[in-house]
């Protein structure tokens, strides 16, 4: 019996024991951790803190973005010595490249910002680069498309074939004109036209003003067309012909900027998260069997069209047409 007593006792020991060193090891564990993340968190500061050049990419439709104004203004107080703004967008909402426009141009009273076009620099993503100090373009990049566009669908026509029609009270005639429901009256197309008239008097004058450019030159290149960054170097659209490579050399020759300092690709912390949603639907289809909706879901051309149905009121877009 006392040896039974004696056995208890010991193996109560033993559990205490055990559970002290697991409470330990969770301890030691999580207080790793913790040191882990301030460390990251600390040499990502040092990182942002030291001298580099900012690297920041403008792709897709450009819309309002309140968390890159907030990324333009950590760059401000960054050890940045210059900014890369490396453009590949059509453009977008005038709104939003207005306010990426006047995002940089603030960055650029304490930075030296230039714009690198890779793909394209259209319309309101023009704007944007309009905002830098130079900008550079390899020879096929396209360039331009200085212009302002209303679209709306209407549906008038196909909604009385089926027998539906819409009725509206309004407070006045152009309350809500046009709709896409009713035939556009004159007078609707005659204001949203003065809609589009002042946005476009807006855009001529900042190329104008941006660009030293005199008003011949500005006809000439301002009628919505495109043009190849070799088409317009001489029309004074850009400055150079080049890639960042090209841009890295002029910064050290002209500001001072090694040429050999690091780049830091600078990001918002949404950035790419604006569609996840898409993604985690992929994943349910993929778990329940639908292979082939989870690739629909996926597919590149349904984000662009998620995207841009979410673009709303006047658009500074290259948007060429498609007839038969």
């Amino acid at each position: 019996m006392s040896l039974d007593v004696d056995q208890a006792i010991d193996r109560r020991r033993m559990r205490r024991k055990v559970t002290f060193w697991r409470v330990f090891a969770v301890a030691a564990v999580l207080v790793a951790a913790g040191g882990l993340l301030a460390g990251i968190g600390g040499a990502n500061y040092i990182e942002k803190s030291s001298a580099h050049v900012a690297r920041v990419t403008i792709g897709g439709l450009i819309r309002n973005d309140r968390e890159r104004v907030k990324l333009f203004d950590e760059i401000e107080k960054s050890g940045a010595k210059a900014v890369l703004v490396i453009i590949d967008s059509p453009g977008g909402t005038v709104t939003g490249s207005e306010q990426l426009f006047k995002s940089l141009r603030k960055l650029s009273e304490k930075k030296t910002v230039i714009a690198v076009v890779e793909g394209s620099a259209a319309s309101g993503a023009y704007i944007a680069a309009l905002g830098t100090e130079r900008i550079f373009a390899p020879r096929s990049a396209i360039i331009g498309s200085i212009g302002v566009i209303f679209q709306y669908p209407n549906f008038h026509q196909l909604l009385q074939k089926i027998g539906v029609d819409v009725e509206s009270i309004k407070s006045s005639p152009l309350k809500a004109s046009p709709n896409g429901l009713e035939p556009t009256s004159a007078e609707a197309k005659a204001a949203v036209a003065s809609l589009v008239a002042d946005s476009y008097g807006w855009f001529k004058s900042l190329v104008q003003e941006r660009r030293a450019m005199d008003a011949a030159t500005l006809v000439k290149v301002s009628d919505g067309r495109v043009f190849t960054a070799a088409q317009a170097l001489p029309l004074k659209l850009i400055d150079e012909i080049g890639d960042e490579r090209t841009a890295r050399e002029w910064l050290a020759k002209n500001k001072g900027v090694a040429a050999d300092l690091r780049v830091r690709d600078w990001r918002t912390g949404r950035a790419g998260s604006e569609f996840r949603w898409l993604g985690a639907a992929a994943s349910l289809f993929e778990l329940a069997g639908f292979p082939s909706l989870a690739s629909a879901v996926s597919n590149d051309s349904v984000l662009r069209a998620a995207a841009s149905a979410q673009l709303d009121g006047l658009l500074a877009l290259w948007h060429p047409e498609l007839r038969n």
